[in-house]
């Protein structure tokens, strides 16, 4: 399943999965397809959308325009204001789904109060759908035939190829059932013939089925909520959760607990993280091959 990229063993000799050094491969892919788009004149343009006033957005969006102008992706940021109305949000979509300059869309979150996310993602252009959200991205997901999908589902298989373990016929348990998570990745997982269980808050017995896996994929929400007792001796965990937890940045894995006795394991910095932040990039370069048609 591709080569491996895993720093040296953790504790109790657990490779930990580097998502940074997948994150930079990525990257490098992504400047040079960027780099042909706008030598055949079909230059990438993503738009990111902000409506309301969240601090952390802002932040965000200056950390984006940086990263994509190295890229060599053209980055829009459009400021609605802080109490846009619904109107005015989707009217402001329709005009990018329209514009033959734009190539992508993102919508930051979260949205101000009265504006259904839901709503928006459905706005969106499937074809202009950068974080693959668009309930036309999913049901292609659904049937294998996704050029986009979720990020942070699409960053956990890549994860997972880094540990060349091949996929076909291992035990997967996923915990969380999200809609851009959960689900996309139980998915992405059956996809490559893997058996997959889907975990959640009304799961009986967790730990005794979190201890079957092969592979555990971590995507709850709920910091340090997998520990040693759930693990298999041996499985690749695959930690999507991202907290701060008393001024640390921790995952939905105990990774101390856990480290001594996985197989591979992906740490929370520097794990599934930054390869989200890459496939965003490698969507919107998709989106772009898709709008221009090259």
């Amino acid at each position: 399943m591709g080569c491996s990229r895993e720093s040296s063993p953790g504790p109790g000799g657990a490779r930990r999965i580097d998502g940074k050094a997948i994150a930079e491969a990525i990257h490098a892919e992504v400047e040079a397809e960027a780099r042909r788009l706008r030598e055949a004149g079909a230059e990438p343009h993503l738009v990111a959308v902000q409506a309301g006033a969240d601090a952390a957005s802002v932040v965000y969006v200056e950390k984006q325009r940086e990263r994509f102008s190295k890229l060599g992706i053209r980055y829009t940021h459009v400021h609605l204001g802080a109490a846009p109305s619904l109107e005015e949000v989707e009217a402001r979509l329709d005009g990018l789904n329209g514009d033959p300059a734009v190539t992508g869309i993102m919508v930051m979150l979260p949205l101000p109060p009265g504006i259904p996310v839901h709503r928006i993602e459905e706005q969106i252009a499937p074809a202009k759908d950068v974080e693959g959200v668009s309930p036309a991205n999913l049901g292609l997901l659904v049937h294998g035939r996704h050029f986009v999908g979720p990020c942070t589902a699409l960053a956990a298989m890549k994860a997972i190829e880094a540990t060349g373990v091949p996929l076909s016929g291992l035990s997967a348990v996923v915990i969380g059932r999200s809609g851009i998570v959960g689900k996309p990745v139980g998915l992405l997982l059956l996809q490559a013939h893997a058996t997959v269980t889907t975990c959640h808050t009304r799961t009986r017995d967790l730990a005794a089925v979190a201890r079957t896996a092969d592979l555990l994929v971590a995507a709850a929400g709920k910091p340090g909520l997998v520990t040693r007792d759930m693990v298999k001796p041996g499985a690749i965990v695959i930690d999507v959760g991202i907290h701060k937890v008393e001024g640390r940045t921790v995952g939905d894995v105990d990774f101390e607990d856990v480290a001594p006795v996985a197989g591979w394991i992906t740490p929370v910095p520097g794990g599934v993280g930054p390869i989200t932040v890459a496939m965003l990039a490698r969507n919107t370069v998709a989106c772009a091959q898709r709008s221009r048609g090259a």
